[in-house]
């Protein structure tokens, strides 16, 4: 399963700094517009509790996290949607990507220029959000010309879809971003995607009315100072004590991401050679899993041997769970849930 998240934002925002700080990557992070060109693209581990607590248990020799991808793309500008600054590039990697992940510059540095010459972030927001609102645009208006071709051959369907389609660009006029009003998937448009506002700043006070809007509008945001979390990423812990930097955020961030591309974790186990975690969309069943697991698992499916893993840690063995009678023996129809540790029998 390859999912992705999307850093995105105006140029130094601060992008290439949290993608080398969850990535431990070395980027280019020089302070001029579109340093990033072609994205950067990085797996991030899960951090995960259940996952190290049934190691304790399996004595593996292989963990395997669940992953994440993340992609730095390059910085947008005014005008993008009509090809400004790298603006096409840009706008394509943002659609090959599952949830944009939105810097958002809130502190002050004499040293780090801003391409708009001043700190405003609910002007940036706005900025990055309406070159996605009129590249969607676009997306829209030409599928209105292909339908409007069709309509002589398909006439009933066509009036239908171009009533529906006229709908979502004037939604859009409007500034409304699409997924507040749920347009059919196969559009792709960019503001049907979810997006995370992380804002770049250790002061709260910079803020503040914006995360008042943002818990308005129940959007997804968090306060870090990327910089910061540069340094932590790169210190062991005696020395990050020694400069007295605060604890670091990114778990929470990695966790929200998650979250926010709406997958769950199950666990297999196998003896004492490898244990690992599988993300998974939720409300998938227990079948797609295990063709996650090997192809022939699916083809070749009997039935699953399920254990919640808080269970399992609590019994201490999966012989233990099955002596108990608490493995729950499930068709190819379970839905699998958050935490479940499983065992496919197969042909």
């Amino acid at each position: 399963m390859s999912l992705s998240i999307g850093i995105v934002g105006l140029p130094n925002v601060g992008k290439s700094t949290l993608f080398r700080a969850l990535t431990k990557n070395p980027v280019d992070i020089s302070n001029y517009p579109f340093c990033t060109i072609e994205p950067n693209v990085g797996i991030v581990k899960i951090p995960d509790e259940r996952l190290e607590l049934l190691v304790k248990i399996s004595k593996a020799q292989k963990i395997v996290p669940a992953v994440i991808k993340f992609v730095d793309i390059a910085g947008l500008v005014k005008g993008a949607a009509e090809g400004q600054g790298l603006g096409n590039q840009f706008l394509a990697h943002i659609r090959e990507v599952d949830v944009i992940l939105h810097i958002v510059r809130s502190f002050e540095a004499e040293n780090v220029s801003h391409i708009e010459k001043d700190i405003n972030p609910k002007r940036d927001i706005e900025i990055v959000n309406q070159e996605l609102i009129l590249k969607d645009i676009e997306t829209i208006e030409r599928r209105i010309q292909k339908v409007e071709k069709e309509a002589g051959t398909r006439k009933k369907e066509a009036g239908a879809e171009l009533e529906i389609l006229e709908n979502i660009r004037e939604s859009l006029r409007k500034g409304k971003m699409a997924l507040s009003f749920s347009p059919p998937p196969y559009l792709f448009l960019l503001t049907a995607k979810p997006q995370i506002y992380l804002l770049n700043s250790s002061d709260e006070k910079n803020v503040r009315e914006l995360e008042e809007e943002f818990k308005k509008k129940n959007t997804s945001y968090l306060l870090m100072n990327l910089r910061e979390e540069l340094d932590i990423s790169e210190l062991e812990e005696e020395e990050r004590k020694e400069f007295g930097l605060g604890t670091s955020k990114m778990k929470e961030l990695i966790k929200k991401c998650y979250q926010t591309l709406n997958l769950i974790t199950f666990f297999t186990i196998v003896g004492d050679t490898e244990t690992r975690a599988w993300p998974i969309k939720s409300g998938k069943k227990i079948i797609e899993g295990a063709e996650m697991i090997h192809n022939d698992f699916a083809q070749k499916f009997i039935m699953a041997l399920v254990v919640n893993w808080k269970e399992l840690v609590e019994i201490g063995s999966w012989k233990g769970c099955q002596e108990k009678g608490i493995l729950k023996e499930v068709g190819r129809n379970y839905i699998l849930q958050d935490g479940d540790v499983i065992e496919v029998k197969h042909n």
